[in-house]
Formats: structure tokens, sequence, C-alpha cells
């Protein structure tokens, strides 16, 4: 390299995992522009600023499998939840529920709720939504999947039965729409109500827009429960039909009298990923959340209620405190909370290890910004992987825990040049201290930022140094 080189930053000192899983190595990292321009023994360049990285891991930006941040980057830029934890790319869409496409003064109901108020959802095709966030640009990139609920709320007069053969055309009429405006791919959440009387017909028919496109097919299984391993099978089915991978999102073994079932399930995965391209996603805890249901309620060991309109002052309380207060059992407090979210603890820990070892697994958040009272999976996921998991269990090498994070998901979903610490692609990177990085929300404070994370880079601009954000918006949605 030439002693004249001049590079915009560079990263001096560091230790570099690069989003492979290969072994960690000693590197310096300059970048230019959005991009890395080198990576190596760089003691003759020069910068416009270097940055001392001794002592420090500089990992690809991690990229979040699993979000509901479509509102997020509107109403919060700086995506403080998420940058805030070295997340650099955002995979929004999730669950069926998509911001896009959805006329404006339709009615929002559960669980699109879960992405702000009515008045949100204005954007009446995909490309509306997607323009607007080049306009507005966030602090983090985002990919974007189009949602089952959004298509068949925006078609159909009465989503609580299957779709006619008209009402799937649309469909898939608004789709192609959004695949040709760079969506990654279609979603769905068979457990809600707005997607739940869908049949595999149509949820086959409407993917094999987004499978003929190149994109994939990402879903909230119609059971993750005592039907998970046939809710699998139907995942798969569907995938095939539509010539689209498969995304299995928060994968999980729900219910008591379903621990241990992640065994059977994950070989399942094995067989299936012999035929096909299967991914999944996994969260390190062993609470969900979504919107307040009465069948979820019934299953959970415990349930925190999120948030309520009819009373928000019960957020972050237990379901059953705030049944007593009312003087209903809880079930009727469903009632009378909603609309309302909660946390449901149901889920075994040795699954969540299981799953999260499982060596396909990406990591994802699957956080809800606009909760009052969130899990703290929205604060703290990627952190107490890296913390928790990979330090202090060592169920996880440092070097795989990062791959899960970055390498592993930018494959999965076709994000070209992201997701690895080299030459050319583009530089998304995090430095954080591998002995300190730890996940500091709970579920009692659950908004408290992670530690050990000193900088955040995104496209090549900081968005995020010591704690505090920059003012630095450099994000852009990441087209197909």
């Amino acid at each position: 390299m030439a002693a004249e080189e001049q590079y915009d930053v560079l990263f001096t000192g560091g230790t570099v995992i690069d989003g492979t899983g290969a072994a960690r190595q000693r590197a310096d990292v300059a970048v230019s522009g959005d991009r890395i321009a080198a990576l190596g023994d760089l003691a003759r360049a020069q910068a416009a600023r270097t940055i001392d990285a001794t002592g420090r891991i500089v990992s690809p930006g991690f990229i979040d499998a699993h979000t509901h941040d479509d509102n997020l980057l509107l109403v919060d830029p700086d995506v403080t939840p998420k940058t805030s934890q070295g997340v650099t790319t955002v995979i929004a869409g999730n669950c069926g529920v998509s911001l896009a496409p959805l006329s404006p003064g339709r009615p929002v109901p559960p669980p699109l709720d879960l992405l702000g108020p009515p008045a949100d959802f204005r954007y009446p095709r995909f490309a509306d939504y997607v323009a607007q966030l080049d306009e507005t640009p966030p602090a983090a990139n985002a990919g974007l999947l189009v949602g089952h609920s959004a298509l068949r709320l925006d078609t159909m007069d009465d989503v609580d039965r299957p779709a006619t053969a008209g009402e799937i055309d649309a469909m898939r009429e608004r789709l192609a729409e959004g695949m040709e405006a760079g969506a990654l791919g279609f979603s769905t959440g068979l457990i809600y109500g707005p997607n739940k009387a869908a049949t595999t017909d149509e949820v086959a028919a409407v993917a094999e827009v987004a499978g003929a496109a190149g994109g994939l097919y990402v879903t909230h299984m119609r059971n993750e429960h005592d039907g998970v391993e046939e809710a699998m099978e139907e995942a798969f089915e569907i995938g095939r039909r539509a010539g689209a991978g498969v995304v299995i999102s928060h994968h999980k073994c729900a219910g008591r009298q379903n621990f241990g079932r992640s065994r059977d399930t994950l070989a399942l995965l094995d067989k299936a990923r012999e035929r096909q391209s299967i991914g999944l996603d996994v969260y390190p805890y062993t609470a969900g959340s979504t919107v307040l249901l009465a069948e979820m309620v019934e299953k959970a060991e415990r349930v925190i209620v999120t948030w309520s309109e009819p009373h928000p002052e019960y957020a972050g309380r237990d379901l059953a405190d705030a049944a007593a207060a009312l003087g209903l059992d809880p079930v009727a407090a469903v009632a009378a909370l909603n609309p309302a979210g909660g946390i449901y603890f149901m889920m075994d820990e040795a699954d969540v290890r299981r799953i999260m070892a499982y060596p396909h697994s990406m990591i994802g958040s699957d956080g809800l910004p606009h909760d009052r009272h969130p899990h703290p999976r929205l604060w703290g996921t990627f952190p107490r992987v890296l913390g928790h998991y990979a330090r202090e269990l060592g169920l996880l090498t440092l070097e795989d825990a990062v791959r899960r994070m970055t390498g592993l998901t930018a494959a999965q979903f076709g994000l070209t040049d992201r997701g690895e610490v080299r030459a050319g692609a583009y530089a998304d990177l995090v430095v954080f201290d591998a002995e300190t990085i730890a996940d500091e929300a709970t579920f009692d404070e659950p908004t408290r930022p992670a530690a050990g994370i000193d900088i955040v880079m995104v496209n090549g601009a900081i968005v995020r140094e010591t704690g505090q954000v920059t003012g630095n918006r450099p994000g852009r949605a990441l087209r197909r």
C-alpha cells in the first residue's frame, strides 16, 4: 500500500471478527465513503480520522433478522433501541404485519396496531413506504417484507374467511408491486386474526409471487405449541409450492407440555433442509411478546402487560395483579384491557439454548418498539447473546455468535456486501468490548441501553459513539 493512501476513517489496533465464522485476527480497518477500503496492517495509512480500537472487537454491524421496526424507522429515525446495541440493519415487516401496502382510512386490528396508530398506515403502495425511507433516511438500514395481514385487509371485506380467487389475485398484484419496489419477500402471521382463516392454498398462491421474484417466504407459523411440527410441515410445503426459500420466525416450542420438543423440531429442520432452502431465527429469552390474547394467556405461566389503551396504568404489571385490581379473572381481564399487549413466559431455557446452538439459527429480537413497557429483547437481544450466551455460558464462540447476527443473516436475506468485514463490503461496523458487552435491559427496566459498545457505523458514517447518538442518519432501504 502506498504511503500516501488517504482514507476517511481508520480503525487501528483492533481485533477483527469478520462475520464468516473465521477465527479472529488483529487488523486495522480503513473506510472510504460507504465502503471498507482496506484490511490488514495499515500502519502507514493516513485518514481524516483515526480511531484506536486496541483491546476491542471490530465486527460487522449486527443485522436484526426479525423486527417490527417499520414505523420506528420513521418516528425515531435514530432507531435508538437497535443502534444502541450495535444493530445496523433491521428486517422489518415480519409476522404478516407491515406498514404497507394498506390504504389510508382502513381499520387496523390486532396485531397491526403493534406498529402504531391507524393514522400511521398511510401508504397504499409498498413503493410509497420505501420512498418515505429514501426521503427521510434513518440511522439504520432496513430490509423490508410485505405482510399478509396488510394484503388481506386491503383486498378483503372480511378477513375471518378464506380469500376468494379474485381476492387472491388482488393480493398477488399488490405483492408484485412490493417485490418490484425492492421487498425481500412475503411474511405471514398465521396465528393472528387477519391471517388465521387463510388456507395453505391461499398462502402458497400469494407466496408464489415472492418466489418468482427471488424473494423469501418468512412465517410466524400457524402453531408454535402442540401443533408445531405440523405447522412446520405446512411452512415447508408453502415454500416448495411457491419456489421460495423459507424462514421460520422466532422458532420455539411453547407450553410446558412441549418443553424439550426442540430436539424433534430441529431434526425435522435438518431433514427438510436436504430438499429446500430453510432458515430460522431465535431470540435469547424464555418469554415472547405480542398483543394480549386470551388463548395465549391460558397457556402462559406468567404474563406481563406491556400496554393497554383503556388502562395504561397497568403497563409493566403482571396480568394477575391487574386482574385482581379490576376484580376479574385473567381471561375477563384480557377483554377489559384490550387493545393491549403482553409478555408471555412459556418457553424452556434448554430449548432456547438448543435452538440458538443450531448452526443455521439467526438472531432476531422480535422487539415491539411501540409498547409502553416492552419486552427487554427490544434493547438487549444482541449484547445478551454475546455477553451471556457466548462469554458467560460458552454456548457459542464469539466468532460463531457474531456470524449468527451478521454474515449468516446477510446471506439468508440476500443482502449483498453486508454482514462481513472485508475490503469492498459496506462499512457497517461495530466496535465493542468482548469482556464487558452485556444486556442491561430487564423485564422490570426494559429500556436500559446495553453496555460495552463503543462505536456503531452505518454506510461509513458513525451513528453512535460512547453511548451517544451523533445525528448522522445514513441508513438505506435495502432493495432485493
